[in-house]
Formats: structure tokens, sequence, C-alpha cells
């Protein structure tokens, strides 16, 4: 008996990829009108029968996509990763969600059980360690893999990165806070050996000029911002800002210099960075340079299912725009 043609052989005789003939198999309105009747004309010269039912025990790979986030216990995450889920799921895809806890190995288990089930492309916030080996299986499987907020693998090519624009947020932070009045600005939280570390202090820096920078680094939680706080309460060394790494490290801040008895917005100016929805429910109000991550989310998925559509790759590096948000941790004093 002759073998029975598959969704691969189709694919090859249309000359698109296996995820668009998933797509026009589920009538997606993804999929170009040209592009599905070539794919039809192609199911009849191989005389290719869907098989719903089987389609449906292999867990029904074309709808799946993989979301592979490194916290998702941080807001900033957990928003982005929602907001992508909610633009799959209008467009008829179901969304497989991982939190990998920037852990490499629970990154790698979990992207290798996502191949393994059949997911038509990945999106992945990488966590911290990965030098890009997991997007090597990645690529042997041919998947589409998008990186975002973070860059693991080098090969941009294949797996475009897209981020937002964190050096651009830092300069727009720092010349406020000196606009303001600030005359020695502090860079409070990241790690030191974290490019977006290094991406969030690059403004700050370049305001500075030759000045020495301030730096109390760490990780990035509130309870480091409740301490540095602290330290900065009992020796200020004329310290009259801060530039926080994130809006988590600010409002740990706020909770240290309240303890202290140290008036943010009036002793010292306050600036967190991601703009979480508490920033604006704080008291006082935090003043965040705002990544709008709900819209980036967004883009996220819409690039994503245009590259499964198309067949066509993004650019290789993308960088979203971000807004400073003056509150009143930060206003003209």
């Amino acid at each position: 008996m002759a073998k029975r043609p598959t969704i691969i052989d189709v694919a090859r005789h249309a000359g698109v990829s296996k995820s668009t003939v998933s797509l026009v198999l589920q009538n997606s309105p993804l999929v170009k009108k040209a592009t599905r009747t070539r794919v039809e004309q192609s199911m009849q010269a191989l005389n290719y029968v869907y098989n719903r039912t089987a389609a449906n025990l292999r867990g029904a790979e074309a709808g799946l996509i993989g979301l592979v986030i490194n916290d998702l216990r941080n807001p900033f995450f957990a928003e982005f990763a929602a907001s992508a889920q909610m633009t799959f799921a209008e467009h008829g895809f179901a969304t497989v969600i991982a939190n990998t806890d920037e852990d490499i190995g629970i990154q790698a288990q979990v992207i290798a059980s996502m191949v393994e089930h059949g997911v038509s492309a990945l999106i992945i916030s990488p966590a911290y360690g990965d030098e890009g080996a997991v997007f090597e299986r990645i690529g042997r499987a041919g998947l589409p893999a998008l990186q975002v907020l973070r860059m693991a693998s080098a090969d941009t090519a294949r797996f475009p990165f897209a981020s937002l624009d964190y050096e651009a947020g830092s300069l727009e932070a720092a010349r406020h806070l000196v606009s303001s009045g600030a005359q020695k600005i502090a860079f409070v939280g990241g790690l030191p050996d974290r490019a977006v570390t290094q991406e969030r202090m690059a403004g700050y820096r370049a305001v500075l000029g030759d000045r020495q920078p301030i730096t109390l680094l760490g990780r990035p939680t509130r309870a480091f911002g409740r301490e540095a706080a602290l330290r900065l309460s009992a020796d200020r060394q004329g310290i009259d800002a801060v530039l926080c790494f994130n809006d988590l490290v600010a409002l740990g801040m706020m909770a240290g210099f309240a303890e202290a008895g140290v008036t943010v917005g009036r002793d010292i100016a306050l600036i967190g960075f991601d703009d979480i929805e508490e920033c604006a429910l704080a008291f006082p109000k935090l003043s965040s340079v705002h990544c709008d991550i709900g819209a980036f989310g967004r883009d996220a998925a819409a690039t994503m299912l245009a590259w499964l559509e198309t067949g066509d790759r993004p650019p290789e590096r993308h960088l979203s725009p971000v807004t400073l948000m003056v509150r009143e941790t930060s206003g003209r004093r």
C-alpha cells in the first residue's frame, strides 16, 4: 500500500511551512487567499485527507504556542505573558505557559517538552545563565522562536530579538532628575553581570558624564530596595535622587525610607522602571519609566502570528519605545 500523504508532504508540495498548512486546515484568517488556494490545490493533487481525530490526539499541534517566561512572579513579566496569551487566543491559538524561575535546567526541560508535544512556535524570555544552548535544540526542531526582553542567542538571524528601549528610558529619567534639581544621583538594583542592568544604567551614565556613578547593585527585589534605602538613610553621602533598576526595588526603597523617616519626593527623589500598575496606586505615587509591557506582549504575539502566516522572519532586532511617567516621587522641588 502506498504511504498516505502527510501534512509535511503537503507543505513541501505547496512550498510553504508546515505551520501554514496547519493554519489552512484550521480555516485561520491569518492565511492569505493565494496561499490558501495553493495549499488546497496541493492537498487535492496529493489526495491528502485531514484526520481531525488523530490531530486532536496529537494535541492540536498547529494551534499551540509555547510561552516560556523567566519569572512569572514579577508583575512585569506576568503582564507580558497575559497580553501575549490573550492575543494568541483571539486568533484561535492556545498557549502553554511555563515559568522557569530563572533556572536554566527547568528552562531546557520545559522547552524540550513543548517541542515534543508539537508546539508551532516559541516565545522565550530566557533565564539568566542561558548562553543560547537551548536555542540550538529549537533550531534542530525547525521551529520559529522569538527572544524577548533578554537575549540568550546571538544568532538573531535565526532567533530574532525584541525588547524595549531601556537605554532611552534611563536617559530620560536621569535628565528629568537633573532638571528637577538633583545634584547627586544613585542607581540602585540589578545584578552587575547582566546585560539588562547595563542597558538600564546606560542613560544614567551618559547624563553623569565624567562624574563617578554611585551604584548599589543587587537582586531586583523589594527586600533589596528596602535594605538599600535603610543604608542610604544612615549614610546619604549627599545623595538626593535615586534611579532604580525596576519598580520592585523602588517600592521597596519607599518602604525603607518611610521606616527611616525620610520623605520620598521631598527629602529624596525616586524613579522606578517598568511602570507596573502599583506605581500609580502607591503613596506617594511613584514616577517610573513606562514600558507599556501590555502593548509589547500584544506586539510580540502579533509578530509571531505574522511569522507563522508568511514564513518570513521578523527583523533581527527591534526595540519598542518607552516614556517617563512623572508622579509625586520626583516632581520638581
